[in-house]
């Protein structure tokens, strides 16, 4: 149902969605250079101090856009650990694993299942990719098993440190907070429309036949969401189920 007094169009869907991440972006670059400007030689407590200062403010803000932030060290830059978390969950309504929390909290590699695949960051999408290209990078959607087991985003950006990459920083933005932050919009449109990510997944949809997960096969016109790698569909197609 359409918003009877307000309109958009899907080119300002898209810059919302642009200027969402943007917001994103300006938190990792910050992170970024102040874990670098510390240097290879911080010591791990260290590290962890800077980091959860570095993201706190950011999780406990009234509408938080993120549930989860922190730096994923490279392997071995934090001595005698193939891998490094200085991750923290914001304050959680509804968790599988924490139940209700009200104040962030320290990820937990010790207490949490489906960590085996952690052994080698370097394999995983969310890290190889900024390693490689050097660029910041956007992953999913994809159910996060590991901290809040719903669909969410990682958004993730190398920290170097002169030619070495000592890790990354990074950001989880859960779909149902982008839906929430985005939908009334996307509703004040005079057609349908979807946001999908780069392969075609929709993300948010005003079509009630075009359902969030699935691909939507779409040959109509589109708009490019500037900067990340998500466009508006205009009046989607019904997706095929898969």
């Amino acid at each position: 149902m359409r918003h009877p007094l307000t309109t958009t169009t899907p080119e300002r869907c898209a810059a919302a969605v642009s200027d969402l991440f943007d917001v994103v972006f300006q938190d990792l670059e910050s992170w970024r250079d102040s874990i670098a400007q510390a240097g290879a030689s911080t010591r791990p407590a260290e590290l962890d101090a800077l980091v959860e200062s570095l993201v706190i403010p950011s999780l406990t803000l009234p509408h938080p856009t993120l549930i989860g932030a922190g730096f994923i060290a490279a392997p071995e830059f934090v001595h005698g650990r193939d891998v490094h978390f200085s991750w923290w969950l914001g304050p959680l309504e509804s968790n599988p694993l924490l139940g209700i929390t009200t104040v962030p909290t320290r990820l937990d590699l010790g207490a949490r299942i489906y960590t085996e695949y952690l052994r080698d960051v370097r394999q995983l999408e969310w890290y190889s990719i900024p390693e490689s290209t050097h660029q910041r990078h956007v992953t999913g959607p994809y159910v996060d098993h590991l901290c809040t087991c719903d669909y969410i985003f990682t958004v993730t950006m190398p920290v170097r440190v002169g030619q070495q990459m000592i890790g990354v920083v990074g950001a989880d933005v859960s779909v149902r907070r982008l839906e929430t932050a985005l939908l009334p919009l996307f509703l004040a449109a005079d057609q349908p429309l979807a946001l999908v990510n780069a392969v075609g997944r929709v993300v948010i949809s005003t079509e009630p036949t075009v359902q969030v997960g699935q691909l939507a096969p779409h040959d109509g016109a589109a708009v490019d969401c500037a900067g990340v790698p998500f466009r508006v569909l205009i009046s989607p197609a019904t997706p095929s189920r898969d």
